[in-house]
């Protein structure tokens, strides 16, 4: 297509990703529940890796590949030492599992491609070599959508006041005193014209029924839903309080299995990879390593056993 577009063609290009007229892909308020939730879904594992990559800030770099980009190859280079690196896969062997990680990067003399398992290991998170941000986006969109809905809603709970006035200096004045009020003056200073011969006010409520239309406070209790059920699919432990009564429990301990269920998926496989890259380069358990991260635990570990401080 050459540009300019039109809607026909715009329209073709992205009705398969956004089929309807309401696009909540690539907003703002997307973008920040999106980073919000993939913040979140770092937290689900805890790693201890080298020192020299913790120095480095290559901690930082490698989880928000495995989250955002995919697989990682982990391979030694003669400036930088054993690093890792986002990487694409290419071949495929008698398995139909990659054969060959490419690495692009212009500090390492341009694009590496190397032999999986023979000059390099590769991380993923998932067996199909995918990473999840598909699944953040999904719910990003879920949570910005719920989040707009409740702000329109606040705002069209408000007391709205019709006005009728006799010409453009009325309709100013009415406006004034509404501006007063409604920043909090307890008393405005109107004209009389504002009153008819009775002493009746020239205005009225546009609607009197706001609470049966403010659902302002199921949105927000629909958002923390969306929010439970992320949890649960990423492996982050939740309180389970969409069963607010009675709650017993065995519930609290189908919910704990549920929540296990795709990170042990993840962590199972991420422990197979780190395997083969400690038995290729040398590192011990202590040096590289991940589990699940134990409520309260906050901090990434140091080959060694010294605490990172976050920075």
């Amino acid at each position: 297509m050459i540009a300019p577009y039109e809607y026909a063609q715009i329209n073709l290009a992205t009705s398969q990703g956004s089929p309807s007229t309401i696009h909540a892909h690539n907003t703002l308020l997307q973008r920040y529940f999106a980073r919000y939730l993939l913040q979140r879904a770092i937290t689900q594992f805890k790693w201890t890796m080298p020192a020299a990559w913790i120095r480095a800030h290559a901690d930082r770099y490698l989880l928000f590949v495995l989250y955002a980009w995919g697989p990682a190859a982990i391979f030694n280079t003669d400036r930088y030492g054993v690093i890792p690196q986002g990487c694409t896969l290419s071949g495929y062997n008698v398995f139909y599992q990659p054969r060959r990680a490419v690495v692009a990067n212009p500090l390492i003399n341009g694009a590496r491609e190397m032999e999986i398992g023979k000059t390099c290991t590769v991380l993923s998170l998932s067996p199909d070599w995918c990473s999840p941000i598909d699944k953040i986006e999904y719910y990003a969109d879920l949570m910005a959508l719920t989040m707009e809905a409740a702000a329109v809603n606040v705002v069209n709970s408000k007391l709205g006041y019709v006005f009728a006035a006799s010409g453009k200096s009325a309709a100013e004045t009415f406006k004034k005193m509404f501006d007063q009020l409604n920043a909090g003056n307890p008393a405005a200073a109107v004209d009389k014209s504002l009153f008819d011969e009775e002493g009746n006010p020239l205005w009225t409520t546009f609607t009197q029924n706001l609470r049966e239309n403010y659902i302002a406070g199921d949105l927000l209790n629909t958002l923390r839903s969306i929010e439970r059920q992320f949890d649960t699919d990423f492996g982050i432990p939740n309180a389970n309080t969409e069963k607010r009564e009675r709650l017993i429990s065995a519930e609290v301990e189908s919910n704990s299995q549920e929540v296990r269920t795709l990170g042990s998926l993840w962590l199972d496989n991420l422990q197979k990879d780190l395997e083969l890259a400690r038995d290729m380069f040398g590192y011990s358990e202590t040096e590289l390593n991940v589990k699940w991260r134990k409520y309260g635990d906050t901090d990434i570990l140091i080959a060694g056993g010294d605490t990172y401080e976050p920075r």
